[in-house]
């Protein structure tokens, strides 16, 4: 594990943030990059920064020149209008898949999302096996991503784990995140273990931790050896009751207000928007 040097894209991100003090030491050295424009801070013994925007494949093959591994965290984190999500988390995919190839290298640990899956209910149990469900064109983006995965292990040899975040944060915030919440120790764990857990193809794998009401199947998490140690319920009786509407799609599916059709519709463009009236 010492002997890796690992890309960490989206590194000035909540979830980048956090791993980037929880993997200090893990890796022979620890790159970090995000947008230009973006701060973060001054390099620390073990890591070096490098600057890149997805949408420019120049720069994203620099930043991933060099690297046995690579967790992708960079991108849109929320929806957006169709056309930048298209720009940058499906065609900046594309351009980090094909730097981490010609790059030679071995390993892409990606930051998938409960949006991929988000219209289950949440009555069933899902198993990242069970057919996609997107909620938004973020979920998409994740879809795509995944697909885009298996394709490059299939044709290229280039290993994949797509870890679907449900609800990163420090503590639990509201009652759905009593199913959903991962803890940062358990997103510490479970990304440096897709790093570094031996004979991975390609692999999906939920993204929460032991929470007594999760929604999905613990399903690859012995692949990569995860043992999540946090568990949402200690945190239930502070968590205040809330007024449910049954009839709002966020209480029925596991992702949220995500699901809601004015959640997606706010985000098109004028000129999505004039062309659905004609």
């Amino acid at each position: 594990m010492q002997s890796r040097r690992v890309l960490l894209t989206g590194a000035a991100g909540t979830v980048g943030r956090s791993l980037r003090r929880s993997l200090a030491g893990q890796f022979a050295l620890l790159r970090l990059s995000d947008r230009p424009g973006t701060d973060l801070g001054a390099a620390a013994q073990g890591e070096e920064i490098v600057y890149a925007d997805l949408t420019d494949p120049g720069q994203v093959q620099e930043a991933a020149q060099g690297m046995d591994a690579i967790i992708h965290l960079g991108g849109i984190s929320t929806e957006g209008e169709f056309g930048t999500i298209l720009d940058v988390n499906i065609a900046g995919m594309h351009h980090l898949m094909e730097a981490a190839r010609w790059g030679e290298v071995r390993r892409v640990v990606f930051a998938s999302s409960v949006h991929a899956a988000g219209f289950y209910p949440r009555s069933e149990t899902v198993s990242p096996s069970m057919p996609v469900r997107p909620d938004t064109y973020y979920g998409v983006s994740k879809v795509f991503a995944e697909a885009l995965g298996r394709m490059y292990w299939d044709k290229y040899g280039l290993e994949f784990v797509a870890v679907r975040i449900y609800s990163f944060a420090e503590a639990p915030e509201n009652r759905r995140h009593l199913s959903s919440w991962l803890s940062p120790g358990d997103a510490a764990q479970l990304f440096g273990n897709a790093i570094s857990a031996p004979g991975i193809g390609f692999l999906t794998v939920a993204g929460t931790s032991a929470n007594t009401r999760k929604w999905v199947t613990e399903d690859g998490w012995d692949a990569l050896g995860y043992d999540p140690q946090d568990n949402a319920e200690v945190y239930a009786e502070a968590l205040p009751e809330e007024e449910a509407d049954p009839s709002d799609p966020a209480e029925q599916y596991q992702g949220g207000v995500f699901t809601r059709r004015e959640f997606t519709d706010k985000h098109r463009s004028d000129k999505d928007r004039k062309g659905a009236k004609k």
